[in-house]
């Protein structure tokens, strides 16, 4: 792909930021309208933890897929293809009759969410070359999760407020026109030299693993975790695990690349991705019923209580980026674990609900530490990583956040509906400490060291490898 101007590629970078917003915003939004979709619909907590993973499930399941797929017939043609499914699926949620086509649009427009943000931030990786560059690329595109977590709630809100919960989903259909005209016109198309083969069965083994684990998790609550329904979904998640790694291994071209994850930062960016997206998605599951169904606030007050947390986000974000470029990314994992961890503490153990000051003060805390934490997530991801091979260690950091957001509203949702508020928000203190202890451990010399001889080895390999080879 040639060279382009800085303007073109600032272009591409707002394109590809586009398709990150009507995401981002689609989740942040839908938040607020738990409540009243709760009313609508009639369903129960489990009915509303279903709205959210059906659609990250689906995500998770498929963003590898997508990204290979990708760099195999080509990041532009994939990612129009996910804004048409994306807009699509957002339209037939606005006006699904009953919580069960909810659910079914849901997962159609996560097919189409999918080919969005790792194909995006694969393309970025190809577009932006110079390294300090492509870290304030990546802190840009983090802030516009800041934007969709400041706007999201305010706008879902109002939506709730004037036109019912179903507007909640219109957003999305001007943003995602407007961005498949632009790609259509202005973003080059590119593809891997060396794609991979398609992995059938590592996919079959991945969607078998999250999706029998998180049915589990969000059911066991009313069925009971000695129910033979549960114990089977949890028998076929540990079968799925156990057998997916050997596997993988054994595949000349796996689904996941085993070989990454010989690189501690990248092994600790997955990790990290995970715990602080399973704290974002608990956090604004856990306060959105909490400020309307305890507090009895409106929709759009829940909205603007949360602005505190989504402001210091939208903040943060491009201030981490920059730091990642200029600094490495210790400094903003370091920050972002300790903030997270000081509001889990705030709830848990300090009553932060008692009075507006303290739970002012935890949702400035945690936003903060969500705002540090993404920027040195992607970067890590894919800095070490062959560009041939982008949309692959892309999609596995965009994975590890999805199944983060599952296991977090699946975990406190069950917590929810078991009686154990406390416990949720100790859950999501360890999911803080857990950012700042990796941050630590995967940011130093050694990690690098690591970093280095994992990157060595994969273009050490794949030179080795025949064209077409399996």
């Amino acid at each position: 792909m040639p060279e382009l101007s800085r303007g073109r590629r600032l272009l591409v970078l707002a394109i590809c930021c586009m398709s990150l917003l009507i995401v981002s915003l689609d989740n942040t939004i839908l938040n607020v309208a738990l409540p009243a979709m709760r009313r609508d619909l009639h369903t129960s907590i489990s009915g509303l933890q279903w709205t959210i993973d059906a659609y990250t499930l689906v995500l998770a399941s498929l963003l590898m897929l997508s990204g290979s797929t990708a760099d195999r017939i080509g990041r532009r043609r994939i990612f129009r293809t996910g804004l048409v499914i994306f807009t699509v699926a957002s339209a037939l949620c606005s006006i699904a009759p009953s919580l069960e086509w909810l659910v079914v649009f849901r997962m159609l427009q996560a097919i189409g969410g999918s080919m969005l943000n790792p194909v995006a931030m694969s393309i970025i990786t190809n577009v932006f070359t110079d390294p300090r560059e492509r870290a304030r690329a990546i802190g840009a595109w983090g802030g516009v999760v800041g934007i969709s977590m400041a706007a999201g709630p305010i706008i879902g809100g109002a939506l709730v407020e004037t036109v019912g919960w179903r507007s909640v989903f219109w957003i999305n259909l001007p943003i995602g026109l407007l961005a498949l005209v632009l790609t259509a016109l202005y973003v080059p198309e590119s593809r891997a030299p060396r794609p991979r083969r398609i992995d059938p069965v590592g996919q079959l083994l991945v969607i078998a693993l999250l999706g029998s684990l998180t049915y589990a998790i969000i059911e066991a609550p009313a069925a009971g975790w000695g129910s033979p329904v549960i114990v089977g979904c949890l028998a076929l998640a540990l079968f799925s695990a156990a057998s997916l790694v050997p596997y993988e291994r054994r595949r000349r071209e796996p689904l996941i690349d085993p070989r990454f994850f010989r690189s501690a930062p990248f092994s600790g960016a997955t990790v990290i991705a995970v715990s602080a997206f399973a704290a974002l998605a608990g956090f604004l599951f856990l306060n959105t019923l909490y400020l309307q169904d305890v507090r009895g606030l409106s929709a759009l007050d829940a909205g603007l209580h949360l602005l505190p947390m989504a402001a210091m986000a939208l903040v943060c974000a491009p201030l981490s980026g920059r730091m990642v470029g200029s600094r490495g990314p210790r400094l903003p994992l370091l920050l972002a674990g300790v903030a997270t961890t000081a509001s889990g503490v705030m709830f848990a153990a300090l009553d932060a609900t008692a009075s507006d000051p303290k739970l002012f003060t935890a949702y400035v805390l945690f936003g903060i530490g969500f705002g540090f934490v993404n920027a040195p997530i992607t970067n890590t991801a894919v800095s070490g990583m062959p560009r041939t091979q982008a949309g692959v260690a892309a999609a596995v950091a965009s994975t590890s956040r999805q199944v983060g957001q599952s296991l977090g509203v699946a975990v406190m949702g069950a917590a929810l509906a078991a009686g154990l508020d406390l416990t949720a928000w100790w859950i999501i203190t360890g999911c803080g400490v857990a950012i700042l202890t990796l941050g630590w451990l995967t940011s130093g010399r050694w990690a690098a060291a690591t970093a280095e001889r994992a990157a060595e080895r994969l273009s050490a390999d794949t030179a080795r490898e025949p064209v077409g080879a399996r």
